[in-house]
């Protein structure tokens, strides 16, 4: 049974930013900061510009293939299932670990001390829940929630801006050519949202239009965004920011307005949950289109009559986001998710480079980038992270070939 389409442009647009301009933006300024120094607006460019490249490519595939399941679909497409299935189960992995990584952000700024692990844990199954009644719901509640974020944020960069000329932030550290990829690497981890449009091709009105300028808008409204708030925390946090466990609030609190801090709490807490609630429908659209294949089990490609959503999948990955909460932290699961998203992306890229005649809508040097920047931000990962992303990556292609035999036999 095929999705419904019913998402404007708006909704899509909404869907993108919900899922880059989310907890990242409220926590990634310290590691970043700590790494990249004073180039830490360089390494901004280059994860931008990385993030520019694949959603150039995410936006060529999908206007081609607008089904549900993202780099699983078009890398089955153009290059062949065995890259499809790896893009989709880097895809799945990656973000499964994100799902918990912000359901983990949420509690730390939301629950009181002591009980963010149940918080984290309740916030998976309401969203979970909200998906199982509806996309249109999905995409009205991240509307909401990036709304409460951008409320936030203005403050943070409003009263910041103001303050900046009285400031005086610690100096930054001299910048090193690793640690601004490094910092460019913890930033793209921000940035990595606009494919969450491309995964709800089946969903979308008029896909052909509506996914490649839905993706362009969302990330080009986020790199304004980002770009707001690292002046604003390099103006009145400097280096200071590098040891913050909250940046954004210590920016109020050293503006002069401490009153104000709960205000940017609260826009935390709801950018973590417009990323998860995205996160969660992204993944269950993927799972549902590699269900349909047989890559993962069959029995989650069944589709709600009533409500038009892959409801068994939703279910079967909050499941699996709340055993990671239950047993992870928050840096293994940021570490583990970035090396997910970056193969898929690396696919996405070699797809697009496939395509041909009127199917290409960006010059291939585009992909070409993208896909250096891809494996170029991976190696600036920790090596434990890597070390176990490759490991499971490895017993999907294990199961996939198991499967494919006993098919056979």
């Amino acid at each position: 049974m095929p999705l419904t389409r019913r998402l404007t442009l708006g909704d899509a647009v909404s869907i993108g930013l919900g899922s880059m301009i989310g907890a990242g933006v409220f926590s990634v300024w310290a590691p970043a900061i700590g790494v990249a120094g004073s180039g830490i607006l360089i390494a901004l460019a280059i994860a931008a510009l990385v993030a520019y490249c694949n959603a150039t490519a995410s936006a060529q595939l999908a206007a081609v293939h607008p089904v549900a399941g993202g780099t699983y679909a078009y890398a089955r497409a153009e290059i062949g299932p065995w890259w499809g299935f790896i893009a989709g189960w880097c895809f799945v992995i990656g973000k499964i670990a994100s799902c918990a990584a912000m359901a983990m952000t949420f509690a730390a700024y939301a629950a009181p001390a002591g009980w963010e692990v149940p918080v984290a844990v309740a916030a998976v199954a309401a969203l979970a829940a909200v998906n199982c009644f509806g996309v249109t719901r999905t995409a009205l509640l991240t509307r909401i929630l990036v709304a409460c974020s951008l409320l936030g944020l203005a403050i943070v960069v409003a009263t910041g801006l103001l303050a900046a000329p009285d400031a005086s932030p610690a100096t930054l550290p001299d910048a090193t050519a690793y640690g601004v990829l490094q910092g460019a690497g913890l930033l793209f981890f921000a940035f990595a949202g606009y494919a969450r449009i491309a995964t709800m091709g089946e969903e979308v009105m008029r896909p052909e239009r509506t996914i490649p300028r839905a993706i362009v808008l969302a990330l080009a409204g986020t790199v304004v965004v980002y770009v707001l708030v690292a002046l604003t925390v390099m103006m009145t946090l400097g280096a200071a920011a590098a040891t913050s466990s909250a940046p954004l609030a210590d920016v109020i609190t050293a503006a002069g307005w401490p009153a104000l801090a709960p205000a940017v709490r609260v826009a935390a807490a709801a950018a973590s949950l417009g990323a998860l609630l995205a996160l969660l429908t992204g993944i269950g659209r993927t799972t549902l289109a590699m269900a349909r294949e047989d890559d993962v089990p069959r029995f989650l490609a069944h589709v709600d009559e009533r409500w038009h959503v892959p409801r068994r999948a939703e279910v079967a990955i909050a499941i699996i986001v709340i055993g990671v909460v239950l047993v992870a932290d928050l840096r293994n699961a940021i570490g583990f998710s970035s090396f997910g998203v970056l193969l898929y992306y690396l696919i996405a890229n070699a797809a697009a480079f496939r395509q041909e005649g009127t199917a290409r809508r960006y010059p291939r040097a585009l992909q070409v980038l993208g896909a250096l920047g891809c494996l170029v931000l991976v190696n600036t990962l920790p090596v434990v992270a890597s070390l176990v992303g490759t490991g499971v990556v490895l017993l999907g292609v294990g199961y996939r070939m198991v499967r494919l035999r006993l098919a056979r036999g």
